[in-house]
């Protein structure tokens, strides 16, 4: 008897996915025509008046008892030529973030296989890179990685530094879901950050990444010493690039020893919930991801977060060098609050991207149909 393996139950999500999407009441279609000052005008909000807006679009265009768990490693630690003024994995400060090399595959499959055990559906992998010249073996091993993460069911991120067109397109074929490129601030804020990247850098990498068909994780960073006018110069970026980032990763600055801003002060929490807000508003669509710093918030201000249209975190052991929430009281917290989940692909804009992928998939898995040993022998194949 020929039984379904992951890949028709993948499929069988992206349909459902699709069809509650289209069955529920038309909602409007996504701005990229924001200007700064329309921006400027919601973020001013009085901030209850604000969270109650936020809280009505993201019941327009997403399930609110939803939340995104994501599990990111660390396969390759410091080391990094560039100079991003937060980052404790650059060779230019001294930190106690020690270099070392990129991790064996073995290992970065075992973290996976823990983090979807303990409900995590999106596995995201982070190298200390400015780009990828010159790493063609560690490329190689990337792909590798991402190949059998994908074969699990799982949604796989990396962020690797800067990628070139033929780079992304290999990511894609490999099964890659997304690529995190955060552009941190605004425009006009980010040479008082980073030197040895220009903007238009970050901005050429996202554009190779979204040309490829692969969905775009792209956010910033509070607490850099930027003011509102420059949160509002990053959001107003992201909103009016040719497609809204699947994902916006709100990260809040852990000030690390060693650092340029190891002195600086916490962010206030308002300007966290501000910014969430304003950025469901101006992007209904996106997953909008509580990222680095959310440990330092209490559970009803993370219920707040969510309340204003926050459906992502990342839980697990840690993040790339700062703390991170546990699997275990990420799920009692969500249980208390009526939080569930999210699956793999269960994202509109993410089944859209991988429905055919996953179509082409299930149908070779159906086509032998000739007993359980045939359907895991598939099953095991990486997706093309």
């Amino acid at each position: 008897m020929f039984r379904s393996g992951p890949s028709v139950r993948l499929t069988l999500q992206f349909k459902r996915a699709l069809a509650t999407h289209a069955a529920t009441p038309a909602v409007p279609p996504t701005r990229h025509s924001w200007s700064k000052q329309e921006i400027q005008e919601i973020y001013d909000s009085p901030l209850l008046d604000l969270v109650f807006r936020a809280a009505s679009v993201h019941r327009q265009y997403h399930d609110p008892s939803k939340i995104q768990l994501c599990t990111l490693m660390n396969i390759k630690t410091g080391g990094c030529s560039e100079d991003c003024s937060y980052c404790s994995q650059s060779s230019r400060y001294s930190t106690p973030t020690k270099a070392s090399r990129l991790v064996d595959v073995e290992p970065v499959l075992e973290a996976a296989r823990k983090a979807k055990e303990n409900g995590s559906t999106r596995f995201c992998m982070g190298a200390a890179w400015r780009d990828l010249s010159g790493r063609k073996r560690g490329f190689e091993r990337i792909l590798t990685m991402v190949r059998e993460i994908r074969g699990m069911g799982m949604e796989v991120c990396t962020t690797l530094g800067m990628l070139s067109p033929e780079q992304a397109r290999q990511l894609k074929e490999a099964g890659l879901t997304a690529y995190n490129h955060n552009l941190d601030t605004s425009r006009e804020y980010y040479p008082e950050v980073i030197t040895t990247r220009s903007y238009d850098d970050r901005l050429s990498t996202i554009a190779a990444v979204r040309d490829a068909g692969i969905s775009v994780c792209s956010g910033g960073i509070l607490g850099l010493g930027e003011s509102d006018k420059d949160r509002v110069g990053l959001i107003w970026e992201v909103a009016n690039m040719p497609e809204h980032p699947e994902s916006f990763p709100v990260n809040a600055l852990v000030p690390i020893k060693g650092t340029p801003l190891e002195d600086n002060e916490p962010v206030p929490y308002q300007t966290i919930l501000r910014t969430i807000s304003t950025a469901r508003i101006v992007m209904p669509a996106t997953i909008i991801r509580l990222a680095a710093g959310r440990q330092t918030l209490d559970e009803t201000q993370q219920a707040m977060c969510f309340m204003a249209g926050a459906n992502a975190v990342f839980t697990g052991e840690q993040m790339l060098t700062t703390p991170c929430s546990p699997w275990d009281e990420d799920k009692a917290m969500m249980g208390r609050w009526g939080l569930e989940g999210m699956r793999s692909f269960e994202q509109v804009g993410v089944a859209r991207k991988e429905g055919a992928r996953l179509e082409a998939h299930s149908q070779s898995q159906a086509a032998p149909a000739s007993g359980s040993e045939t359907s895991a022998s598939v099953d095991a194949q990486p997706s093309a």
